[in-house]
């Protein structure tokens, strides 16, 4: 018997403690044949796509998370979540299979949920990065920009407040990051900017793949520049 490449997962919600299920993605299915410039994955089979079930949403107070949110509550944080999510939450489930729209609602669920609970900015940035790869399956270019400068203005945040140590991310790897969503919503002075500080760390850097990316779109929008130079002239 053929195994499904979905299952439910039971979870516990980190505000309200109440149990429920939610749609996951056996590991074994997932193939990424590459990766996008602002790390987007593409996937061999479009069909298993985890990028749809990566937040839960509890159906009993509407508290949405990630696997990157801190299980810790600062003293008062829960009755802002009461006032703020559970006070206006028309109870429903999001466990089953998600469409992209119904995807994107539950991360920004999880992006009020982060905010509220004072997540650190990096995990809120990967959040809406996330919101703004879905916006770009869906050919929504200005949403998917809009959350491409929230997530650039989040990783730069991080960055300044140093919250990426003890984490995967590097500090190379978020200053990249600042880097190409600039490049990407247009702020090119910022994107030359930051991919030279990337370029910088080139020589203790142990990601030079990293590197490599930001050389060649430094190089990018140099030549854009002149071509712009010499057209205006």
């Amino acid at each position: 018997m053929e195994v499904s490449s979905s299952f439910l997962r039971e979870m516990v919600c980190l505000n309200c403690k109440e149990k429920f299920n939610t749609t996951k993605i056996r590991s074994r299915y997932v193939r990424v044949v590459k990766h996008e410039s602002d790390f987007k994955p593409i996937y061999q089979d479009p069909s298993v796509y985890p990028i749809l079930y990566n937040s839960a949403v509890c159906p009993h107070c509407g508290f949405a998370f990630t696997d990157d949110f801190s299980p810790y509550f600062a003293d008062g944080v829960k009755n802002d979540i009461k006032e703020a999510i559970t006070s206006r939450w028309n109870s429903r489930s999001f466990g089953g299979e998600r469409t992209i729209e119904e995807a994107i609602e539950a991360y920004k669920l999880a992006y009020i949920s982060a905010t509220v609970k004072k997540e650190k900015p990096l995990t809120i940035a990967g959040i809406t990065l996330r919101i703004a790869w879905l916006y770009n399956d869906l050919n929504d270019v200005e949403s998917e920009k809009r959350f491409k400068k929230i997530a650039r203005d989040l990783y730069t945040k991080a960055y300044m407040e140093e919250d990426y140590v003890g984490t995967q991310m590097s500090e190379t790897r978020v200053i990249y990051l600042m880097a190409e969503l600039s490049h990407q919503i247009g702020d090119h002075e910022e994107a030359v900017r930051n991919f030279s500080r990337v370029i910088e760390r080139q020589r203790t850097s142990i990601e030079p793949n990293l590197i490599e990316m930001a050389k060649e779109r430094w190089q990018e929008i140099r030549e854009h520049k002149q071509q712009e130079k010499v057209r205006a002239d």
